[in-house]
């Protein structure tokens, strides 16, 4: 029997390590761009995103800030703004 297997959705670390990875090999990127471009790095790893939307993606991204994860290399957080 042909069963199609449903691609997984994407967890919020899942989400985090698309971050990375884009930052990683794009490390000039305009905020513009960014929310497609970690949708892309999902699907490239079988990843279901028609659900996931730029709100998920930039809470993700704003939580890596504040934990300590990443520096805020987009210098898009109020805090951020508040120093210049």
């Amino acid at each position: 029997m042909n069963t199609v297997k449903k691609k997984p959705y994407p967890r919020n670390e899942d989400i985090a390590e698309a971050i990375l990875e884009v930052l990683w090999k794009l490390p000039l990127i305009k905020p513009v761009d960014f929310y497609d471009l970690v949708i892309s790095a999902l699907k490239e790893k079988g990843f279901y995103t028609g659900l996931v939307n730029r709100k998920r993606v930039w809470k993700v991204y704003e939580r890596m800030i504040r934990t300590g994860r990443i520096p805020d290399y987009l210098m898009v957080t109020k805090e951020d703004k508040e120093l210049l």
